[in-house]
């Protein structure tokens, strides 16, 4: 299994949180048919990305960039010390297996200088903090963590409304500390970096774009969470907030990327997680490196 890849003048870590079955299938993808499961069955099976009692199997990692200039952290994850009851492997998380996956990339928590956000969900925001003397603080010390304004304005508004637990203990404290930037579609970090707006499965999701002067690799986030998405980019995930607009979204991608070198980096498929991105007919997969 590859945790690092190298592609034009950028270097890539995978550091994997958990791995294992998350979801029924069927239950998972509502536009997904009994029919459709079955035809597509042995594949997904012996791509890890099924397992025998038909729930998709799910990695939650994030990925670290270093660019010539920066190290760049894209999503942080679950966390330790959440509380998040509605999910048994993740409430109240003590384990050192994040950690000790950037150590093994060789990479410090003093070494990121930029921690990116996809989206605000809970799985890729979990690592923006960690308990300190009680209290919440970043766990990046030295770095800037980039949100969308669209997508932090969204969940400012959410939580306004009731109290949204991975944004008040894993945002609100960055940016209390005055260690958060808000950012347009059109914001870029030097000559490598590049948000790429793919609304739907929340209001102000963001993929990012790396590489001088050219698309060396695309980190996806949440525009698709299972292979069988390439194969069927209509189906789309029950919490995408916009199902139609998210299909729409992960449609345009997948033809923008399609047949070129970029490295397509996704946050949810079963290892290796990364491949390039190839027509099949009317549909597309996504071919391991």
């Amino acid at each position: 299994m590859s945790l690092k890849y190298a592609v034009g003048d950028l270097t890539i870590h995978r550091i994997i949180e958990q791995e294992s079955p998350f979801f029924p299938a069927l239950e998972f993808i509502p536009g997904l048919t009994a029919e459709i499961l079955a035809e597509n069955r042995a594949w997904m099976r012996q791509a890890k990305a099924l397992d025998d009692a038909d729930t998709l199997i799910l990695c939650f990692q994030s990925y670290v960039v270093k660019t010539p200039h920066h190290t760049i952290l894209i999503d942080s994850c679950i966390g330790n010390d959440k509380s998040r009851p509605q999910r048994p492997k993740w409430h109240m998380k003590t384990d050192d297996t994040y950690m000790r996956g950037l150590s093994a990339a060789g990479i410090a928590v003093e070494d990121i200088d930029f921690v990116m956000c996809t989206h605000l969900h809970v799985d890729h925001v979990g690592w923006n903090t960690r308990m300190e003397n009680g209290r919440w603080v970043p766990t990046f010390p030295k770095a800037r963590y980039v949100f969308a304004k669209q997508e932090f304005d969204y969940w400012t508004e959410q939580n306004a409304k009731a109290e949204v637990p991975p944004f008040a203990d894993s945002v609100l404290p960055v940016v209390e500390a005055g260690r958060h930037e808000l950012v347009g579609s059109d914001h870029q970090i030097g000559d490598h970096v590049r948000i790429v707006p793919t609304p739907g499965h929340t209001p102000g999701h963001v993929a990012f774009a790396m590489g001088r002067g050219k698309d060396d690799a695309v980190f996806t986030g949440d525009l698709i969470h299972s292979p069988l998405q390439t194969l069927y980019p209509e189906l789309s995930m029950k919490f995408d907030v916009d199902q139609a607009k998210a299909a729409t979204t992960r449609r345009s991608v997948l033809e923008r990327y399609c047949d070129t070198d970029t490295l397509c980096c996704t946050a949810h498929f079963p290892s290796p997680s990364v491949g390039k991105i190839k027509r099949k007919g009317s549909a597309f997969v996504c071919a391991a490196v």
